[in-house]
């Protein structure tokens, strides 16, 4: 497990970058809007609910007025019902009352002539011959229908000439014809059980054979069997007439006092007037109906026109009511919005903060190690200027001495000179200098100067590691940024640890000196704090793709997969309590984002980790910005 190893991968970067996260992180989630996702949301959804609202209305608009329509379809059909079986039930009665009458009157008709006069007539109207008229084959017309062929009609035309010539035809003419003036019989027809006809108040129809006619059978049968008919014209008693409306009955004709058929009537009535008074009446109820239905459709438009304005007054209330739920709904979002976005500010403060104790932890545990690099230099400077200091107060003596010698060789011209050294004899004897002693002086000052150089170099490395001179964007050589970096992360590294330096030839790129210098530094700390003895981090740079890759990888533990999924989330940390904020990773990869850039990790447990930064050759737009 690599769990304490990987919580030391928490270093903190620099506060003033931490806004990065939030403000800069091209890859990284917009801010969400409460207010304005609100207000898109609830109108779509009130827009949504109008709309429906404003479909049932209408489809219930549509059913009631389907219903009024199938409602007046149904009224107007029940009214023409009415109308035509009125109509149909007064020519059933019209035609059940005439037929009642024509029965009676062929009865008073058989009574008054049958007797005495029809039934010798027809006796003898017997004996004319027509089975050989029925012998000749009917033919089919050019309509298909089966009609008589004219030889057969002249058969039938000459047997009814053979019967009119018969004796007392003319006398049963003349009292049918008597009889029947002045009353709505038009015409009687008289039948014999052969179905010739042997009496017609129409001659010309007098011997027509009638014994396929269904009216005539069942009247043989013992049923009479009425019709009403229109004729345009129609010979009558009364000679021809026209345009009239007839009801024509087969009637039996029994014998006196018995219920044997011995004839057929046929008998035309004359009931134009009644049929006109019944066609009067279904015209008025017709009229009458179509009043109705007028009012009818006018009370289903009336209902049809409330029912569309109550739709409307009722959209228009629902619409009120959303628009004041919105209104309400949304002084309560921007109030919460509010308080959220005050929360929001004082997380990212104490984010911040977080982020600088982290960093002034880091800060100050690397400036533990540079204090310490340069207290050794600064130590054995010290001591050198010192015994140096001390040497050259044992020099004062001789450089004395070396100076009067000086000035008595000035002022003699000869080459000899003559010394008194009676008063200065103690002190010239009391020298103790030797030529090795300004040599050994001479190498402790060298020494002095090659410890200024060492303190000389760190302090330049920490100025290109902060890089205050050019804390915005500019051009960046990130080799020579990372081996500043490395040069000091070694103040805090322990000897244990070895770093390898593979830097390969990559452009210089456009960015923020200072904010790089910081992912590279937390991502160099972290990786010493993963090796728990002795290791091996290895910082490598190459260019890739159009952009430059810097690896830092180590020979730790590893990380475990379910760990690899969180490094990143903010205020993640395994570290132990009051040790890292868990913020360092988070801030450093959204700065690569801020540059257009990402961070990325690769590690297997007990394989150690790679950390990948990949950076494009010009920063984002937001960085520029930013910066």
């Amino acid at each position: 497990m690599r769990l304490p190893a990987l919580a030391k991968r928490e270093a903190a970067p620099d506060p003033s970058d931490a806004a990065v996260s939030k403000a800069h992180g091209p890859a990284g989630p917009v801010q969400f809007r409460l207010v304005r996702y609100f207000t898109v949301a609830s109108l779509v959804a009130f827009a949504v609910v109008a709309a429906a609202f404003a479909w049932f209305e209408a489809k219930r608009s549509d059913f009631f007025r389907d219903v009024q329509e199938r409602e007046g379809a149904f009224f107007n059909s029940t009214q023409d019902q009415f109308a035509r079986r009125q109509e149909e039930a007064a020519l059933r009665d019209l035609l059940a009352i005439h037929e009642a009458g024509n029965v009676n009157l062929t009865r008073l008709f058989a009574n008054a002539l049958w007797e005495r006069d029809f039934a010798p007539f027809v006796a003898r109207a017997a004996s004319v011959p027509i089975d050989h008229c029925r012998a000749i084959a009917d033919v089919v017309d050019a309509k298909g229908k089966t009609v008589a062929p004219p030889e057969k009609k002249a058969c039938f035309a000459e047997a009814g000439q053979r019967i009119m010539a018969l004796p007392g035809f003319r006398e049963i003419d003349a009292k049918v014809v008597d009889s029947m003036k002045k009353t709505s019989v038009f015409k009687i027809k008289v039948f014999d059980l052969r179905g010739v006809t042997v009496y017609s108040s129409e001659h010309a129809q007098i011997g027509e054979d009638k014994l396929s006619n269904a009216g005539w059978k069942r009247a043989l049968a013992g049923t009479p069997a009425s019709e009403l008919t229109h004729r345009d014209r129609f010979s009558a008693f009364e000679g021809v007439v026209e345009n009239r409306d007839l009801i024509s009955s087969y009637l039996p004709v029994l014998g006196p006092g018995t219920d044997r058929i011995v004839g057929v009537f046929e008998v035309y009535s004359d009931v134009t007037p009644f049929l006109a008074q019944i066609r009067g009446t279904s015209t008025q109820i017709k009229a009458s109906a179509a009043a109705n239905r007028e009012k009818v459709a006018r009370v289903s438009e009336e209902n049809q026109s409330q029912v569309e304005a109550s739709s409307r007054v009722q959209v228009g209330s629902l619409l009120a009511v959303l628009a004041v739920l919105f209104g309400v709904l949304f002084l309560i979002v921007r109030r919460a919005d509010g308080i959220i976005a005050a929360q929001e500010l004082d997380r990212d403060q104490a984010h911040q903060q977080l982020a600088q104790s982290e960093k002034m932890a880091a800060l100050g545990q690397m400036v533990a190690g540079v204090a310490h690099q340069l207290n050794t230099p600064l130590g054995f400077s010290k001591s050198n200027v010192s015994l140096v200091m001390d040497q050259l107060d044992q020099l004062a003596t001789p450089v004395k001495v070396a100076t009067r010698i000086s000035a008595l060789v000035r002022q003699v011209p000869g080459d000899k000179i003559v010394l008194d050294v009676g008063r200065s004899r103690g002190a010239i004897e009391a020298i103790d200098a030797a030529p090795e002693d300004v040599a050994a002086m001479k190498e402790m000052l060298g020494d002095v100067l090659r410890g200024i150089d060492q303190m000389s170099e760190l302090v330049v490395h920490m100025r290109d590691f902060t890089r205050l001179d050019r804390a915005r964007v500019s051009e960046f050589d990130v080799n020579g940024g990372l081996k500043s970096v490395v040069y000091l992360a070694k103040s805090v590294i322990p000897n244990s640890i070895e770093v390898v330096e593979a830097y390969g030839p990559i452009r210089q790129i456009v960015c923020t000196p200072s904010q790089l210098n910081q992912i590279f530094l937390n991502l160099i700390i972290n990786a010493s704090q993963a090796i728990e003895d002795r290791g091996r981090i290895t910082v490598a740079t190459r260019e890739e793709a159009g952009y430059v890759r810097v690896d830092v990888a180590d020979t730790g533990t590893g990380i475990p997969p379910e760990i690899q999924e969180r490094i990143f989330e903010p205020y993640f940390t395994t570290k132990p309590e009051g040790v890292g904020t868990g913020l360092g990773l988070n801030v450093a990869r959204d700065i690569a984002r801020a540059h257009g850039g990402d961070i990325t990790v690769d590690s297997r447990p007990g394989h150690g980790a790679t950390f990948t930064v990949v950076l494009p050759f010009e920063a984002g737009g937001e960085t520029r910005a930013a910066a």
